[in-house]
């Protein structure tokens, strides 16, 4: 048991921490990690419902304060999935710091990130269809909806270097969110430590594996319905398909979130306070 204190865990303590979380992570029951990656699917998705409906009019307020506050309000989903508990893709990059440890099996390893992985896209495929379901996207005429078509066709729109890149920066801050909160003790620590980092690769517009799991299979479905389409008649959506999302969003994306968040985070920090 930690001896009570006010102040934050030091670096060093916090690479502990992170590693025995890692151990704890590969080890857990599967079904209760697909539970709890299903959960933080479900958490992210309502952090970007939450950007959509924020940021949908752009007419009254200066862009760069607009994805000031777009960032800070899809804070939501990570708060949810580090103070309520989740397991989410990106952050449990982490535990490769356990692997390099040699404390869990690359086999573990493997299994975690696949199991998290599909809960997360259920999650968040599930929170896609209630908002569905909900008429949430006809607010204001159906503006809502129009810019959720717009957001996930600027992203299929990027270039497979893009969206790699974009996603190796995005899970650098995810992790580095993640890598904050083992030094709080309280959840006031723990949102503050949040706060910064997410909003940044938010207002940044980096690109977030889970998040796109939610942002792109609502403009498909949205892109179907022509009383939305209708209000977005500047977009070119010959490239807002299924293929287009798997193969030159999602797979390059994933791939970034890995590298930025095992490679840049994960293994430097492990190089820097574990390393034997």
């Amino acid at each position: 048991m930690d001896h009570f204190s006010v102040d934050a865990y030091a670096p060093k303590e916090i690479a502990a921490r992170i590693e025995s979380a890692g151990v704890s992570k590969s080890t857990t029951d599967p079904l209760r990690v697909f539970a709890l990656a299903i959960l933080a699917g479900v958490f992210i998705a309502l952090g970007s419902t939450f950007f959509t409906v924020v940021t949908y009019d752009s007419s009254l307020i200066n862009a760069g304060v607009l994805r000031l506050i777009g960032g800070l309000v899809f804070c939501l989903g990570l708060v949810l999935v580090v103070v309520a508990g989740a397991e989410l893709f990106t952050g449990n990059n982490l535990i490769v710091m356990a692997y390099v440890e040699k404390k869990v099996t690359l086999e573990q390893l493997l299994a975690n990130w696949g199991i998290v992985f599909i809960g997360n896209f259920i999650g968040a495929l599930g929170i896609m269809l209630l908002i569905y379901l909900s008429g949430h996207w006809n607010i204001d005429g159906g503006a809502v909806g129009a810019k959720a078509i717009a957001i996930a066709n600027a992203k299929v729109n990027l270039t497979w270097m893009e969206a790699f890149s974009r996603g190796m920066l995005c899970n650098i801050l995810v992790c580095l969110a993640i890598w904050l909160c083992f030094a709080g003790r309280t959840v006031v620590d723990k949102v503050l430590a949040i706060l910064f980092p997410i909003t940044a690769f938010v207002a940044l517009g980096f690109e977030h594996s889970v998040a796109n799991m939610y942002f792109i299979p609502a403009g498909l479905l949205l892109q179907e319905q022509p009383e939305f389409v209708q209000l977005v008649p500047s977009l070119n959506l010959e490239n807002l398909t299924t293929t287009n999302f798997l193969l030159n969003n999602l797979l390059p994306v994933t791939l970034g979130n890995l590298v930025g968040g095992s490679v840049f985070v994960g293994l430097f920090y492990w190089f820097i306070y574990l390393r034997d």
